[in-house]
């Protein structure tokens, strides 16, 4: 059995999902014509009660195009230094909007209030690039799925309110973070400007994700997408994929978060992992005592136990549960982990 905990970008589409797909009402949606994709606009619009939604091929061009409305070249973003806007989108933020980034030394992807307050430019000095932008990320990915404390990001928001600055969330995985935390989409559609959510991770489906703001931004946003390459015909397939996983696969993300926090549990025991992430969410990130065990060796002998994960850089590794990790394979991955323990002495 193999076992892939890579990313839960690696899920397949599930028959229920496949099938709303093959029975989708299609149309061009670059003319803005597909009922499908227009029906899940709507949708997460209402969901987070803002006034309009745009669908993306990917959850990096939402990001982008949102920091491209907010800023003009020049400007300086502020996000912690484990944004993924920062780490995981090619540069982008150089590249398509001429914007630098301020980072913030944070705690597990995650700032305080004070520390934006900090890193604000003085808006007279004009040697030093003009403040516009704060960027959040929800659930932090080179933070082990870390979940935001709301009220933080309240205070956030009135430090952006006082110093005239836009607000954007990455949520990327913002469902897993509702569901560990129980707020609700309304309540973060109430905080930001724009709010870019992910379809493809843990919600399973194939392609996708939306940026959500004022209807004046998201016009503004379907001329960016139009340059960045994004527009897409009958894309009303791969909406319909969204619409049924809003549907289903939502609240089941409770159980990916149940199996990483297992997952970690028992790396805890082996005497060749130095570390482990405190987890919330659907990842699990640890690192190696290398006294015991080289990392590509302790790659490779995963992968000879069929058993497939990632590095993040500086010594830590990631593990992601997700739609397509079953209840057979994570029975099996534990008694594997536990068994390669054994051989190097544990109990």
């Amino acid at each position: 059995m193999e076992i892939n905990l890579i990313s839960d970008t690696v899920t397949r589409p599930t028959k229920g999902m496949l099938a709303a797909m093959m029975a989708a009402k299609v149309g061009d949606d670059v003319f803005k014509e597909d009922p499908t994709v227009n029906e899940l606009e709507e949708k997460v619009a209402k969901m987070f009660g803002k006034e309009a939604a745009l669908f993306f091929p990917s959850g990096t061009m939402a990001n982008q195009t949102a920091i491209k409305l907010h800023t003009q070249p020049g400007e300086q973003l502020i996000c912690d230094k484990y944004a993924h806007v920062y780490n995981y989108e090619g540069g982008g933020v150089s590249f398509n909007s001429g914007v630098s980034c301020k980072l913030v030394d944070g705690h597990r992807g995650t700032m305080t209030a004070e520390q934006v307050t900090a890193a604000i430019n003085p808006p007279d000095f004009y040697h030093s690039p003009r403040t516009t932008l704060v960027c959040i990320e929800n659930t932090t990915n080179k933070g082990g799925g870390a979940c935001w404390e709301f009220n933080e990001l309240e205070r956030i928001r009135e430090v952006c309110d006082a110093n005239g600055l836009a607000y954007h969330l990455d949520g990327a995985r913002l469902w897993n973070a509702m569901v560990a935390t129980g707020q609700t989409p309304k309540q973060y559609g109430a905080l930001f400007d724009t709010i870019s959510v992910c379809l493809s991770k843990g919600l399973g489906c194939p392609v996708g994700s939306l940026l959500v703001g004022a209807s004046e931004l998201i016009t503004k946003a379907i001329r960016v997408r139009k340059v960045l390459g994004g527009g897409m015909r009958q894309a009303g397939y791969l909406a319909a994929a969204g619409l049924y996983a809003l549907e289903h696969h939502v609240e089941r993300l409770a159980e990916d978060h149940y199996r990483a926090a297992e997952i970690g549990q028992l790396l805890k025991t082996l005497p060749m992992v130095k570390k482990v992430e405190p987890i919330a969410t659907n990842i699990v990130i640890f690192e190696l005592d290398t006294e015991v065990v080289h990392g590509d060796d302790f790659l490779a002998l995963l992968k000879k136990n069929n058993i497939h994960i990632i590095g993040m850089g500086q010594g830590k590794w990631r593990m992601v549960t997700h739609l397509d990790y079953t209840a057979a394979m994570h029975h099996a991955l534990l008694e594997r982990l536990a068994s390669l323990g054994q051989r190097a002495g544990i109990r």
